[in-house]
């Protein structure tokens, strides 16, 4: 049999440490796990010191699986909020419960992990652009662009992206699509869910849009209690509707508009 030697066939066979291996967005592993480690040594602090998070539920990360779970939460702020989701997850890969206090995780972090996050938010500034390589599914918002409403057609190619990492690891997304709390839930998690059948964490987190300012990067106000709270995993029924699924998930993250609130706005 004669052997066929293509340059991607030598670099395979040379690369023995894996140091060309890409994830399914086609960042580099390499890169991607010493981009986690560096922000994640860059950002402890931020929470563990200056500020303090209470973390809750990470004893449902255990048993899940490698790949297809997505993770719903609401949101309020740009980066703060996913970089402790990556701080979790490092932590729970090395066995830790519902802290972060030894940063030895940091050392080999979690590596499959990915968070959904506007085109035109992870393209302003060096800092998010480096930050998009650790993970960020990118897509471009229908129903907002520029700080303005706008009504465009639905990115389906960020929903091929969402499935691509599904296939691989773990998702953080956030179906409100925006940091203003009690938002509508946008349909396009629904379809997601219905077409790919992932395991469903729902995430309740508090207290970073007091601590950080809406991008997450400054502070806002230091010692701060922050709380990430992780809820038993879910398995949606494909046969619900759409928005059956929108009001389960507003449910699920507790973004129902308060009854005070809604006496308010009438």
């Amino acid at each position: 049999m004669e052997l066929k030697l293509s340059p991607k066939n030598i670099v395979n066979q040379l690369d023995v440490f894996g140091l060309f291996d890409k994830d399914e967005l086609g960042n580099f592993t390499i890169l991607k796990r010493t981009l986690i480690s560096a922000v994640g040594a860059a950002t402890y602090w931020r929470y563990a010191v200056i500020n303090k998070m209470h973390i809750e539920g990470t004893e449902y990360l255990l048993d899940l699986p490698e790949h297809n779970v997505l993770f719903l939460s609401n949101h309020q702020t740009y980066f703060a909020d996913v970089i402790a989701f990556y701080h979790i997850f490092s932590s729970v890969k090395w066995g830790f419960k519902d802290h972060i206090k030894v940063p030895i995780y940091l050392l080999s972090p979690r590596v499959k992990s990915y968070y959904v996050a506007a085109n035109e938010t992870m393209n302003k500034g060096i800092i998010p652009k480096l930050l998009s390589l650790a993970g960020a599914v990118t897509v471009e918002r229908s129903w907002r662009a520029n700080g303005k409403e706008v009504k465009r057609d639905v990115d389906t190619s960020g929903q091929d992206r969402i499935g691509k990492a599904l296939q691989e690891g773990w998702v953080v997304s956030f179906p409100q699509g925006t940091t203003s709390p009690y938002a509508p839930i946008r349909k396009g998690t629904a379809h997601m869910i219905k077409e790919f059948n992932p395991i469903v964490v729902p995430v309740v987190i508090n207290g970073f849009r007091r601590a950080f300012d809406k991008k997450g990067l400054i502070f806002r106000k230091t010692n701060t209690q922050l709380s990430v709270r992780f809820k038993e995993p879910v398995r949606f029924d494909p046969s619900l509707s759409v928005e059956d699924i929108v009001e389960h998930i507003r449910q699920l993250i507790e973004q129902e508009v308060p009854v005070e609130k809604m006496k308010w706005m009438k």
